[in-house]
């Protein structure tokens, strides 16, 4: 008589993803996963010629008090996606997840945590082509309340808008010493 087989042993549970300011040494992986994201949405656009452009716009918008918050998943954890925002004004100027993350929750996570960090309101340009973005937005409680143009492209724009009063407020949990809705390593 043979004996079974032992059961292979339970899967461990994949580490949480965890978030936190953007470092210096993540500038080479944020600007690929930028790249990447845009081209999967925009493939006609070179968006490896705007590398530059990226990293001026994030440092500028940083020096004036906006956040970057960078999500890392996986194992080994990579970025999966970052989130720009001013917690003065709400302003949300970049949110991206890599394209192999897309519809795995790291935009929502992106999201609660520009909300956490803006917990009034949130506001944000989207191209008014892209309509998955725009989905993802309506889906998270924004509204559209203006349109315009963007200022590289010329492409028409959607002004999306997010208000407490309107929806909860999902915070994520906070370490101690953190900064509102930033996990940090000794999670």
């Amino acid at each position: 008589m043979l004996a079974a087989a032992p059961s292979p042993p339970p899967a461990l549970p994949s580490p949480s993803p965890l978030l936190r300011r953007r470092a210096d040494a993540d500038w080479p992986a944020l600007l690929d996963l930028w790249v990447d994201s845009w081209r999967a949405t925009y493939p006609d656009i070179d968006f490896d010629a705007r590398r530059g452009w990226l990293t001026r716009q994030v440092e500028r918008l940083e020096a004036d008090g906006a956040m970057t918050l960078c999500l890392f998943a996986g194992e080994p954890a990579e970025i999966a996606g970052f989130v720009v925002i001013d917690p003065q004004t709400g302003w949300l100027d970049q949110i991206c997840v890599a394209p192999g993350h897309m519809g795995d929750g790291c935009g929502a996570r992106l999201m609660a945590a520009a909300r956490a960090v803006s917990p009034g309101v949130v506001r944000l340009d989207v191209n008014a082509d892209n309509m998955r973005a725009i989905r993802f937005y309506e889906r998270a409680g924004f509204t559209q309340v203006g349109r315009g143009a963007n200022t590289l492209s010329g492409r028409a724009t959607v002004m999306m808008e997010w208000r407490a009063a309107d929806q909860d407020v999902s915070l994520i949990r906070l370490s101690p010493g953190a900064s509102p809705g930033i996990q940090t390593k000794s999670e």
